[in-house]
């Protein structure tokens, strides 16, 4: 994260990381001996991570980390889908962006179904029509057990998955949190979840969930962002277009934190020194001085004298064109006038119909009408010039 500024001004500029393609990785061997390893995903709502459960230093960290969104135009074939790092930019496509769901449960499997094909091709995972490894996946607390059903259909019939454990990333945390920190089996803890959509307040009890007391707030990181974007937009609405929500998400992840005592923050931050001394200001892009706002008055008497002096010319070449549509016109009914004052009747009637006209006198009108018109523009250009 770049910044600048002297002593105790903090300016960062806004990084705007576009997203990376995945490579295709290659399968190793000890994710095949002495048998299938499984894949483990964390099927999350903001992002997907994917690897391996075996051991290893290379297998400690997700081998795949990607927004879980995928995007099709309309008509668009399967193939042509981008799936998560294969959108290098959310903002012009985010009105196409589509994800498999709705708050925290999966309920567009259509969608789910691209993610994990995304997921068993990058890990290097070739088997045709199956998928030979078992997989830990994780769900909502307290998922639907249609949308459990729906998901398993899924595994088992799609992919012929062997195996399949779901379960509830925030309580893998707690269990793993808990074993590193050398605690004894069974568990008991309250454990606070806060996700993408909706946060959930999970008490754990003797080593199992206790899901008749647990609570989900519809709360989470999207809305802290969007929330953000509404107030910085209302405080700054001449750079509303630059407030997107991809870089409110950059600003919750790398300029903000979560208080412990929200009381104490606020007594901090009313220090002025305190406030000079942490406060990040940010810098959008820039690009000069922006037209219209700060131009003097002899600036905006300029462009109006131009714009006039444009609207001239564009009259004065209309009217020219106009004046050799009339000439052209006027030469071609005298033509014909002239076939009748040399005695050819015939040609001359010939000419009238193709004219769509009926007699000489109405010939003779027009050509009166065309020799005023095109007197006329020559006296107005002779004046102008």
């Amino acid at each position: 994260m770049s910044s600048s500024g002297g002593s105790g001004c903090k300016v960062f500029r806004f990084q705007d990381l576009r997203a990376v393609p995945d490579p295709l990785l290659e399968l190793q061997p000890a994710c095949l001996q002495p048998s299938p390893a499984p894949v483990v995903v964390d099927n999350g709502s903001f992002q997907n991570r994917a690897g391996w459960a075996c051991g290893g230093a290379e297998f400690e960290r997700p081998l795949l980390q990607f927004k879980s969104v995928a995007a099709r135009s309309r008509g668009a074939a399967r193939s042509e889908t981008q799936v998560g790092n294969d959108i290098p930019n959310l903002e012009p496509l985010r009105w196409l962006l589509k994800s498999q769901f709705d708050r925290n449960v999966v309920v567009n499997f259509e969608i789910q179904e691209l993610m994990l094909d995304y997921i068993f091709v990058h890990l290097g995972i070739g088997t045709e029509g199956s998928v030979e490894h078992p997989l830990v996946l994780t769900e909502a607390p307290c998922n639907p057990l249609h949308c459990r059903q729906m998901m398993s259909e899924l595994l088992f019939e799609c992919y012929q998955i062997p195996q399949v454990a779901y379960g509830v990333d925030s309580l893998f945390s707690f269990y793993n949190s808990n074993i590193q920190r050398g605690l004894k089996l069974p568990h008991t803890g309250l454990v606070i979840s806060s996700g993408y959509h909706c946060s959930h307040v999970l008490p754990f009890f003797n080593g199992r969930l206790d899901a008749f007391n647990c609570k989900r707030v519809n709360v989470g990181g999207s809305h802290t962002a969007a929330y953000m974007q509404r107030l910085l937009q209302l405080k700054y609405p001449a750079h509303q277009a630059a407030i997107t929500p991809s870089r409110m998400e950059e600003l919750l992840h790398h300029h903000c934190y979560m208080a412990v005592d929200y009381q104490q923050e606020l007594e901090k931050w009313r220090s002025a020194e305190f406030y000079e001394e942490e406060v990040h200001r940010m810098q959008l892009p820039f690009s000069g001085k922006v037209a219209g706002v700060f131009a003097s008055a002899e600036e905006r008497q300029e462009k109006r004298v131009q714009q006039l002096r444009r609207l001239e010319e564009l009259n004065n070449r209309h009217r020219e064109e106009r004046l050799q549509q009339d000439q052209e016109r006027l030469d071609t009914l005298l033509a014909v006038q002239e076939l009748l004052e040399e005695g050819a009747v015939e040609q001359f009637h010939r000419r009238l119909m193709e004219l769509n006209m009926d007699s000489a006198e109405e010939l003779q009108s027009y050509i009166h009408k065309l020799s005023l018109s095109v007197e006329q523009h020559r006296l107005a250009r002779a004046e102008v010039c």
